[in-house]
């Protein structure tokens, strides 16, 4: 399995972005993000984020195009995200499940939330203070033309 490389799903829902929420087991610490892993040999990507969506978030998505390439400066983890453009085609969001032991013993999806896209000020304080996620948050704003960024 690729873990150089993040794929992940920016979905869309009108003017709303889904996050899943993230709580690790030992801590407790809780913290938004996109919905993502790594791919499975012999997937293509677009298949990599389809099926991620669904296990994480019980959707069926439509991938619409890639719209974010990053390289990120990690010791450990991915070191490349790709972030997907994804439309909703069915079901209803709920928090899906980690299907490796090896990340499902360490953390769990606990939550799914709807964030507007035009009114950042109303989002939950994790992700706006989360060093990793915000800076995707930042970016998807720009790379889908809103106005007013998250300051």
């Amino acid at each position: 399995m690729d873990r150089t490389v993040r794929y992940q799903g920016a979905i869309l829902r009108g003017d709303h972005l889904l996050l899943i929420k993230h709580r690790e087991h030992a801590s407790g610490r809780s913290y938004w993000l996109l919905p993502g892993g790594g791919l499975e040999p012999p997937e293509t990507e677009e298949a990599c984020v389809i099926r991620e969506m669904q296990e994480e978030t019980h959707l069926q998505v439509r991938v619409e195009r890639l719209l974010l390439d990053d390289f990120i400066e990690s010791k450990r983890g991915y070191k490349r995200y790709k972030t997907y453009l994804c439309r909703v085609e069915d079901g209803e969001a709920q928090p899906g499940y980690e299907p490796e032991e090896s990340a499902s013993s360490i953390y769990g999806i606990v939550e799914v939330g709807w964030f507007d896209l035009c009114h950042p000020e109303t989002w939950d304080e994790l992700a706006r203070n989360d060093a990793i996620t915000f800076p995707f948050l930042q970016r998807i704003l720009v790379s889908l033309g809103y106005q007013g960024g998250l300051g």
